[in-house]
């Protein structure tokens, strides 16, 4: 039996408006519902020195000793041997990861980030001599509580591998006696551990100093697959084979 003209007529439009509802949702969700931050930059080094110097006070007495009263990021050449200050993670550090992804064909970014992260670094004269630092996979949040489920899952799997590692490999010359405002630009090579895999990295990183504190604004590129990563595409949402580790990390005098 045929099926009357005005039927398909209406099954038409029934469809394209199920069509319309859909990627109207999917684009309120992207453009509007989808909170996902911006990338990290300068604007976000300069916020985070500022909590940073709200939640603790440093002292004079709290800093590395230096040969003037000038707060420096280094001592200065003492003779035949340069002095070493140690720096640890403060309040104001951020530590993330940022993927692009296409929902049902909308380009879209995911993006999630911790504070759980500590660590610190050894600076001897104008050298960064060690580094190390350490996050909490676990407790790396996004926007949505369903990509963390499959963050903390079936991707990082953070009950088997609750952490994540980056160690300088060699040692940074700063080039500077870097005082208060006083900003530096520079690579640093080092071990990056993911999911239990580690491999050679190098970010590009903008170091700043001020109030006595140490910033410093960086984002380290991965691919999955280099770090034994599931891909962490599902039915409807794709995600891009690679990503960002990107970090603002505050430090502060060892006491």
């Amino acid at each position: 039996m045929a099926v009357p003209r005005r039927l398909l007529t209406r099954l038409a439009i029934v469809i394209i408006a199920a069509v319309g509802l859909l990627y109207g949702g999917i684009l309120l969700y992207t453009q509007v519902l989808n909170d996902a931050p911006d990338a990290l930059d300068a604007d976000d080094l300069e916020a985070a020195l500022n909590v940073a110097t709200s939640s603790s006070a440093i002292t004079a007495s709290s800093l590395p000793a230096s040969p003037d009263t000038t707060t420096t990021l280094a001592v200065a050449d003492a003779g035949d041997g340069d002095r070493a200050s140690s720096w640890t993670i403060d309040a104001g550090s951020s530590v993330g990861y940022r993927v692009a992804e296409v929902l049902f064909g909308v380009d879209t970014e995911g993006v999630g980030r911790t504070d759980a992260v500590s660590g610190g670094i050894t600076i001897v004269g104008q050298t960064m001599t060690e580094a190390s630092f350490e996050v909490e996979v676990a407790t790396i949040t996004s926007d949505d509580g369903r990509r963390d489920n499959q963050f903390r899952g079936r991707i990082m799997d953070a009950a088997t591998f609750p952490t994540a590692t980056f160690v300088l490999t060699e040692p940074v010359a700063l080039g500077v006696d870097a005082v208060d405002e006083a900003t530096v630009e520079v690579d640093i090579n080092g071990s990056l551990t993911l999911r239990g895999v580690s491999r050679e990295v190098t970010a590009s990183v903008t170091a700043r100093v001020a109030s006595g504190r140490i910033g410093i604004l960086g984002s380290i590129p991965v691919v999955f697959t280099d770090f034994d990563i599931v891909d962490p595409s599902i039915p409807g949402i794709t995600v891009e084979p690679e990503g960002l580790v990107e970090f603002v990390l505050v430090l502060s005098p060892a006491q």
